[in-house]
């Protein structure tokens, strides 16, 4: 995976996140670090580091950034698995940490302005921008589908890092809005209602690379 993040790649995979048997066997690993065989810890750093760095990348938009914030998530991962008990995935667990690091660095930030898109009105039409822009990229080649990806990236930039957020694991991930309203503690309807307006703004953006 480039680690570059580009937020084209791997669009609507239908991912749901770990399955039950990846789920046990990252609860076996966990146990095992708990137990003091902390080397094991290894095997979910590979298993998960670059799907941390790439949602991390895509809402911070600075790869240096990005690369800090992914090794931060770990070692508070580290730090604190004693407590972790199993109740949700690991992966569940270990994206909250991430995002969670991630909230907090961007509002020490304070260099970035977000809109506030919970208060634009509903237009008649749904936004089907991820599917066109993705039809597009496929059949499209060089220097095109480089500057689409930029222009996505930038389009995600401004979003607020909420709306970003579920459009990166939704999009991106492809977690379905079960798992993000557990990964962010919000409800599913808060998802639906973010992801809506997100793709809303995001078509608004990319429009002259949709008609």
């Amino acid at each position: 995976m480039d680690l570059t993040g580009t937020a084209t790649k791997d669009f609507a995979t239908g991912k749901t996140g770990t399955s039950p048997t990846e789920r046990d066997a990252d609860w076996a690993i966990v146990q095992e670090v708990q137990e003091g065989r902390v080397g094991a810890f290894d095997q979910l750093v590979s298993k998960y580091r670059e799907s941390i760095f790439s949602i991390i990348y895509n809402i911070t938009g600075n790869r240096e950034d990005a690369s800090d914030l992914t090794q931060d998530t770990f070692i508070k991962a580290f730090r604190a698995i004693g407590r972790f008990k199993g109740k949700s995935a690991f992966f569940t667990w270990i994206y909250r940490i991430a995002l969670n690091s991630t909230m907090t660095f961007l509002k020490k930030q304070g260099r970035r302005r977000f809109i506030n898109y919970e208060t634009v009105q509903e237009t008649a039409s749904s936004s089907e921008v991820v599917e066109k822009l993705t039809a597009k990229v496929r059949t499209e080649k060089g220097v095109l589908v480089r500057e689409l990806q930029e222009r996505l990236n930038e389009s995600l930039q401004k979003l607020s890092p909420k709306h970003r957020t579920v459009v990166i694991l939704h999009e991106i991930e492809g977690l379905e809005h079960a798992a993000i309203a557990e990964i962010t503690k919000t409800s599913v309807g808060t998802v639906r209602s973010r992801l809506h307006y997100a793709k809303q703004q995001l078509q608004a953006f990319l429009k002259d690379y949709l008609d």
